[in-house]
Order: C-alpha cells, then structure tokens, then sequence
C-alpha cells in the first residue's frame, strides 16, 4: 500500500504539470487559452485526491468534519493523509493559477511578467496570490483612468 501511496504522491505533480506549461511558455497559444479556459483542469489532482482518499474515507471525514489539531496532525502525518492533503494543495494551487492566467490575458499583462509570478505560485501559491494582486493593482488604476480621460474626451467631443 505504501508504494502506490507514494506513487500516487509523485504522480500529483506530474498530471497538473503541464497545464502550468502551457500557461508559463506558451500563453498566447490559442490552444492554451482553450485548455486552460475550463475548469476541469484540475480534475487530474482531484482524481489522485479520491484514490487516496477513498479507502480511508471515514478517517478523512471524522478528521475535517470535527477537526482538532491532534486529529489533523495525525491525519496529514499519515502516508496517505500527506499524499491527500498534496493533491488537494496541488488542485488549488493549480486552480489559483489558471485564475491569474486568465486575468492576466484580460488586462494584457505581458506573460513575461506573469512567468515569474505563476512560477511563484506553484512553489508558494500563499505568496503567488497576493504578488498577483499586488502587480495588477496599479495596471488596473492605469487602465481605470485611461477609461476615464476617454469617457471626458468623449463627452467634450459630444457637446
């Protein structure tokens, strides 16, 4: 049991890897913007999730449905509770990026700006959002004032 936990862990990275491919080195792709345009993207770590979640359900459930910090710790610290908790970190942070990914075309942030910033979310996604937000707030201030001198420019035209 312990061999296919472990390689149900290994393989968890390897199924969303090449979504984050597609949106790291070749964005522009109009097969990227298709793929990662739908959500189902991260089923592949949610699967891996379920298989090792599964035989071990009623574990799982009593764990997060009254969790304590002894019953976490000793859930995550378990082979299976590890490679669980791995999916599901991978499926998020795979979610958060796809999010940005599709963000980032909207406002035309150049993917090389964004290369470095969903490369910092799959390693650290609890740094990668917040350096996300923190790199489309003033493009989006830029582009709320240029929406603006257009909209007066266009009324003083008008009148």
């Amino acid at each position: 049991m312990s061999t296919y936990i472990e390689l149900l862990f290994d393989v968890t990275f390897y199924v969303a890897a090449p979504f984050w491919a597609l949106m790291i080195f070749a964005p522009g792709w109009s097969v990227t913007r298709r793929i990662i345009g739908s959500p189902l993207i991260v089923l592949p770590p949610l699967v891996v999730f379920v298989l090792v979640m599964g035989p071990d359900l009623g574990a799982f459930l009593a764990a997060v449905s009254r969790p304590t910090l002894d019953g976490v710790q000793a859930l995550v610290s378990s082979p299976e509770g590890t490679a669980a908790i791995w999916a599901q970190v991978i499926a998020w942070d795979l979610f958060i990026g796809r999010w940005m990914y599709l963000d980032s075309r909207e406002r035309r942030i150049h993917p090389l700006v964004m290369a470095p910033v969903l490369l910092v979310t799959i390693l650290i996604s609890p740094l990668g959002l917040p350096a996300y937000f923190a790199l489309r707030l003033p493009l989006t201030r830029r582009r709320d004032q240029a929406a603006a001198d257009t909209a007066g420019r266009t009324t003083a035209v008008a009148g």
